[in-house]
């Protein structure tokens, strides 16, 4: 558990940037995280599972397009609840980590397509620019 690890890592000595660095996390995570009790994390674990997300609403729809084009990014996502839906009420980062959420619990795996660049196309771009 990501707590426990927090307290052992600055129990040895660990700085707390350290320990954001080798735990990959922020280091304004491991602050808050040290600074809370054992029961404070466990009451705070519970409002997590309980709490309602500003993207709840749109889950259905986020889970349509996922489903349907597997290698959405969350910046393509955030787009098109803005122009399709009108909602903006969240960053692109909230985006993203529901959109990691989801593909995590519905086993959506993120398919990443390559992209083919030919230097018929650069010099194309190079011409339009050029006149």
């Amino acid at each position: 558990m990501l707590y426990i690890e927090i307290h052992r890592l600055y129990k040895e000595g660990f700085s707390k940037s350290a320990i954001a660095r080798k735990l990959n996390i922020s280091r304004n995570r491991v602050i808050d995280y040290l600074n809370m009790s054992t029961d404070e994390f466990e009451e705070f674990l519970s409002t997590l599972r309980t709490r309602e997300k500003k993207l709840d609403p749109y889950h259905d729809q986020i889970l349509g397009w996922l489903k349907e084009h597997p290698d959405l990014t969350a910046a393509q996502v955030y787009d098109w609840l803005e122009e399709k839906l009108g909602f903006r009420e969240v960053a692109e980062n909230t985006v993203r980590n529901y959109l990691n959420e989801m593909r995590d619990y519905y086993r959506i795996p993120k398919v990443k397509v390559q992209r083919t660049y030919s230097v018929y196309g650069k010099i194309k771009v190079a011409l339009t620019q050029f006149w």
